[in-house]
């Protein structure tokens, strides 16, 4: 298939599939008449590299699934080098977790502590403080 049709089943650009190439992620044959031909094998490659930057791989992390593919094997994910990959992405994945359990904590005691407030103001009281605008205290 040509560059146009591969793109159009992969559901991405042209000018990806070249960037890709010019990654060396992706292999073109050439024809006779100078155009780029793909098969099927080039359409999983697309296809696994474009599910793992879904999950938030980035480009240069896809090459250990591809060179997996590219060897045989049929979801590119068993070789040593893709494995490595997993592991560390579900580390980063979990400081990342850790980071917003801790922000949710905080945000969350803020909101209990103003509601707090809120509910022990007095009718007819003076107005509640920002705590943002604290220089208008002067």
């Amino acid at each position: 298939m040509r560059i146009g049709q591969l793109a159009e089943r992969a559901g991405t650009t042209t000018r990806t599939l070249r960037y890709y190439e010019s990654r060396g992620l992706l292999h073109a044959h050439r024809a006779q008449n100078g155009y780029r031909t793909y098969d099927e094998s080039d359409l999983r490659l697309i296809r696994q590299i474009r599910t793992l930057q879904d999950f938030g791989f980035d480009l240069e992390e896809t090459r250990p699934f591809v060179d997996c593919l590219r060897a045989g094997d049929p979801a590119g994910d068993s070789c040593p080098a893709s494995l490595a990959v997993y592991r560390r992405k579900l580390g980063e994945l979990d400081a990342l977790i850790g980071q917003l359990q801790g922000v949710r904590a905080e945000v969350g005691a803020q909101l209990a502590r103003a509601e707090l407030e809120a509910s022990a103001e007095v009718p007819g009281g003076p107005e509640p403080r920002c705590e943002l605008n604290r220089e208008d205290e002067g």
